[in-house]
């Protein structure tokens, strides 16, 4: 996974466009892209400074979970409907989903949706 560039780095970059230079005279004498130091500059002058922000994480899953009650009533309505199945019934209502994305939700829930019932344990033991 990438890593941001230290806020030093980009701090030394906005002190020397700050100087007189332009930025691709700053990117160019600290070794970064040009593109990374407009970007910090077009930062420092939104926010006030040019800081990184958080890398990685779940940045699609509020989507469907917006839709959430109303997929957990169409599974509570219909229980052994199949995720593909839900995924159809959901575009019928005008929510567009992919597979991957319901079974997602269903895992960060802890609910299953295998079709047949448990096995039991095997009672016989085991011979040496």
């Amino acid at each position: 996974m990438s890593k941001a560039l230290s806020l030093d780095l980009r701090i030394r970059v906005l002190a020397a466009i700050a100087e007189g230079m332009s930025c691709r005279q700053a990117a160019a004498r600290f070794g970064v892209s040009p593109s990374s130091a407009i970007r910090w500059r077009a930062l420092e002058r939104q926010q006030g400074d040019a800081r990184p922000k958080a890398l990685g994480g779940d940045r699609r899953s509020a989507r469907i979970e917006a839709y959430a009650e109303l997929i957990l009533e169409m599974v509570e309505d219909t229980p052994d409907m199949t995720i593909e199945e839900l995924r159809v019934a959901l575009g019928a209502q005008g929510v567009s989903a992919g597979y991957g994305t319901l079974w997602r939700f269903f895992d960060r829930r802890g609910i299953t949706r295998k079709k047949r019932l448990r096995t039991p344990a095997n009672r016989i033991a085991r011979t040496s």
